[in-house]
C-alpha cells in the first residue's frame, strides 16, 4: 500500500507499507531523512536506537509509515506502525502496533490525531473485508491512553470498563515473550499480567522517550489522567500496554467523533480504491503470462 491524500487545506498524509521490502535505496533513503528530521524536531536530546531509527533495513520492511507533510512538502508528523504476527492458535495473529508518534511542536494543535492513530487501522480494516484488527499500544502518556480507549473498541485496560478476556491475555503474554524490540523494552523490564503494566519499561533503547509525569501530555477527561497516575510509576518508568480491535463499532465511531466531516468523504474513496486493488491486482496478475503462477503456470524463462 502506498496512498496519499490531503488532510485540509495545508497538509498532505502519505502511508506507505513495507517500505524496506520494495522501495528503491534513494527513496529509503529520503524517507528516513524525513523521519529524523521530525525526530530532531521532537526531541529535546539524544537520539533512538530501536525500530525505524535502528538503522536496520529489515526493520523498514516490517512497518507502516503514516507521514504527515506541509504542502511545500516538510515533514511534520509521522507514526511507524508496527506489523506484528504473534504465533498464536489456531493460526498466526497479526497485530497492528500503534508504535512511534512524533509531530512537530509547532504542528501540535492542528488536529493530527485521527490521521497518526486511526487513519491507517482504518483503511487495513477496509482492506481486510471488514475483518476486525487487533491493534496494540504501549504508553505512560494520559493524552494517548485516553485517544486510544475512545477510538478503538474492545480496549483494556481502559478506564471506559471493558474486561480482559482470554485473548489479551494470550496476546499480551505473546508480544512480551517475543516483539519486545518493537517498543524498546528491555529484556529485564516485567509484566505485570492483571494489570497489563510494563514496569521499568525504558531499558531497550527508548529512554529519550521516558517522561515524567509533570512532562507527559493529559487527556481532556480526567479519569484517563488519573488512571494512569494511579496505576503507572513515573519514577520507576512504567507503561501501559493496551489492545483493542479496529471493527464495524470502531469504524463508525472513528469516521463520526475523530474525521473532519470535510475529510470523511476523501477517506471513504481511499478505503475503497485501496480495497479495490485487493481485488484487482491478483485479476491482473493472473492474466499477465509473464507471471508464475506455481503449478498452475510454472515460470519457464524464455525457454519454449
Amino acid at each position: 500500500m502506498d496512498v496519499t491524500l490531503r488532510s485540509g487545506p495545508d497538509f498532505t498524509v502519505r502511508i506507505v507499507e513495507r517500505p524496506g521490502l520494495w522501495m528503491a535505496p534513494q527513496a529509503l533513503a529520503d524517507l528516513s531523512a524525513d523521519l529524523r528530521r521530525i525526530a530532531g524536531r521532537t526531541l529535546d536530546a539524544g537520539s533512538l536506537t530501536y525500530g525505524v531509527f535502528s538503522g536496520d533495513h529489515a526493520r523498514m520492511g516490517a512497518v507502516i509509515i503514516t507521514l504527515v507533510s506541509r504542502r511545500d512538502g516538510t515533514p511534520v508528523a509521522f507514526n511507524a506502525l508496527a506489523v506484528m504476527q504473534l504465533d498464536t492458535e489456531p493460526r498466526p495473529t497479526e497485530v497492528l502496533h500503534l508504535g512511534l508518534v512524533m509531530v512537530d511542536p509547532d504542528e501540535r494543535s492542528k488536529n493530527l490525531s485521527w490521521v497518526l492513530y486511526g487513519l491507517t487501522c482504518f483503511l487495513i480494516f477496509f482492506r481486510r473485508q471488514f475483518r476486525p484488527v487487533w491493534v496494540s499500544n504501549v504508553t505512560q502518556v494520559p493524552a494517548v491512553v485516553g485517544m486510544v480507549s475512545q477510538m478503538f473498541s474492545t480496549v483494556w485496560p481502559s478506564p471506559d470498563g471493558g474486561r480482559r478476556t482470554l485473548n489479551h491475555l494470550l496476546l499480551a503474554r505473546e508480544i512480551m515473550a517475543t516483539h519486545r524490540d518493537v517498543f524498546g523494552v528491555g529484556d529485564d523490564a516485567g509484566f505485570d499480567e492483571d494489570q497489563f503494566v510494563i514496569t521499568d519499561a525504558y531499558t531497550g533503547g527508548s529512554d529519550d522517550l521516558r517522561k515524567t509525569w509533570d512532562a507527559a501530555p493529559k487527556h481532556r477527561e480526567a479519569r484517563y489522567n488519573s488512571f494512569c497516575e494511579q496505576r503507572l510509576d513515573y519514577t520507576r518508568g512504567d507503561d501501559v500496554l493496551q489492545l483493542g480491535q479496529m471493527d464495524v463499532a470502531a469504524m463508525r465511531g472513528y469516521l463520526a467523533r475523530e474525521v473532519p466531516k470535510s475529510a470523511v468523504l476523501a477517506l471513504l474513496a481511499t478505503g475503497a480504491l485501496v480495497a479495490l486493488r485487493r481485488i484487482v491486482l491478483p485479476a491482473v496478475h493472473w492474466f499477465d503470462a509473464r507471471q508464475s503462477w506455481s503449478i498452475l503456470r510454472p515460470y519457464r524463462g524464455d525457454k519454449s
